[in-house]
């Protein structure tokens, strides 16, 4: 399924994904015992000594792939935002600041409030089944999976150093405004600078540009996955070919065939 494809059925279907999700028995055990145990977490000590717990806000913030980090989060939780040397102000994966900002711990991790708040959990809960859709659409088509962050993202882009620092927005931008993927290797100012040219940030509270901009990535994304398959394809049919002992190659007159007439 092309990409263009997988996210009309994406959109088409996501109330009832989300709601399918929901219903699913390991998710509903997850999201119960996160709102029958969260709203007595205050300090970060808790929330380590909580797998259960501890795994579902880990998953909300789609950083399933660092759940086994629990020393680093554990820094990153207790940070304090206001020095420049703190680990959360070092990291530049922008998921670990997202986690710190939303967790909302203070004093060095050892109080919290924001646990006590029905709404703060509710919107939690929705974070959670909102990113197990994400991700299950990234698993079957990754531009799917890159569009719909993109979406989520969008809003709280404030310069081209939030665009840098998140790999998958990086990608977004720089397929959607035809810009090379080589350009990582250059200086980040100077990566600025060509993104600057291209693209005036401004236009993201435009409805209509996010939606041109997601056809741009689609479509670009579609053309590239297409020349890659019939690639792969080529190669594979003359490995098989190879391997038989069977291929051989042909040397062709391409004057002589164009030469031949019409009906020959």
């Amino acid at each position: 399924m092309t990409a263009r494809l997988g996210l009309q059925l994406a959109d088409s279907t996501r109330d009832r994904q989300l709601e399918l999700i929901r219903k699913q028995p390991e998710h509903q055990r997850a999201i119960a015992a996160f709102e029958e145990r969260i709203g007595s977490v205050t300090t970060v000590d808790q929330l380590m000594e909580d797998r259960e717990l501890y795994v579902f806000v880990m998953k909300a913030f789609d950083l399933e792939d660092q759940i086994f980090g629990k020393a680093m989060i554990r820094k990153v939780l207790e940070s304090d935002k206001s020095d420049p040397k703190a680990l959360v102000n070092r990291l530049t994966d922008s998921r670990f600041r997202e986690l710190y900002d939303n967790m909302g711990f203070g004093g060095g991790g050892t109080f919290n409030t924001k646990t006590l708040q029905a709404s703060w959990r509710t919107e939690m809960v929705e974070r959670y089944v909102g990113q197990r859709f994400e991700s299950a659409q990234a698993e079957q088509n990754e531009t799917v999976g890159t569009v719909l962050e993109f979406r989520r993202k969008a809003g709280d882009i404030r310069s081209w150093f939030d665009v840098l620092k998140d790999a998958e927005m990086g990608e977004f931008m720089r397929t959607a405004l035809g810009l090379p993927k080589e350009m990582v290797r250059l200086d980040v100012d100077k990566q600025v600078e060509l993104f600057k040219s291209k693209f005036d940030l401004a236009k993201l509270k435009d409805p209509a540009e996010l939606e041109r901009l997601e056809r741009r990535y689609v479509a670009i994304s579609d053309v590239k996955a297409g020349a890659d398959a019939s690639a792969n394809l080529a190669l594979q049919l003359m490995n098989v070919a190879g391997a038989g002992g069977r291929f051989t190659p042909v040397t062709l007159d391409i004057t002589m065939i164009t030469s031949i007439r019409k009906g020959y």
